[in-house]
């Protein structure tokens, strides 16, 4: 409710006539970042902290969640960089400090920087582990196939041997039975009843 009152108060006006702002709205405004530098400048209770379960957010990052679920950030951006809004620059500074109470500099520059170049890296190792890992895969895969040769042998022309209708044969076996070749080859053998066959 507090940010849409400020908001509420910061874009009645438009900017050209500030100086026609109603001194209430002046009042509501120093009131909300009053309010907001007095909520954030609580300090944490260790006993509370305590309870929580590592990795849990603490307090104040709830209530830094809170204040930017709501807009209120947006809002103190505007007030810090809008020349008109001079007169708030010393509260939206006390707010931003107390916003990084917890945090060292060197977090902050840190996770700009480093934990972007650390992930990439650390990401492209785990991607090249995981794709050294499916090459294997693959590699064994390729070990457990059957040694089975295929049984098409390809498909020969055996010059000089006429078939049907003055054309050369067209051998499709594998050359290894060619020497067995014979124009009967893959017939059915006639069966011959017992009675003629020969003795």
């Amino acid at each position: 409710v507090a940010p849409r009152g400020l908001q509420g108060a910061l874009t009645a006006p438009s900017p050209q006539d500030w100086e026609q702002r109603q001194e209430e709205d002046t009042l509501l405004i120093e009131r909300i970042l009053l309010l907001v530098r007095n909520v954030l400048h609580v300090p944490p209770d260790p006993t509370e902290e305590q309870q929580g379960v590592d990795g849990d957010a603490s307090v104040h990052d709830r209530v830094l969640w809170a204040l930017h679920i709501s807009g209120m950030d947006d809002l103190l951006k505007f007030l810090a960089s809008a020349q008109v809004e001079q007169q708030w620059a010393l509260h939206v500074l006390e707010i931003i400090s107390l916003m990084f109470r917890d945090q060292s500099p060197e977090e902050l520059a840190a996770l700009g920087q480093g934990t972007a170049s650390a992930e990439h890296g650390e990401d492209t190792r785990e991607l090249e582990t995981l794709r050294q890992r499916e090459l294997a895969e693959k590699r064994a895969r390729a070990l457990q196939r059957p040694s089975r040769h295929s049984r098409f042998g390809g498909s020969y022309v055996l010059q000089g041997l006429k078939s049907i209708g003055d054309r050369d044969v067209v051998f499709h076996k594998g050359l290894h039975n060619l020497k067995s070749y014979t124009h009967d080859l893959g017939k059915e053998p006639r069966r011959v009843p017992r009675r003629r066959q020969a003795a």
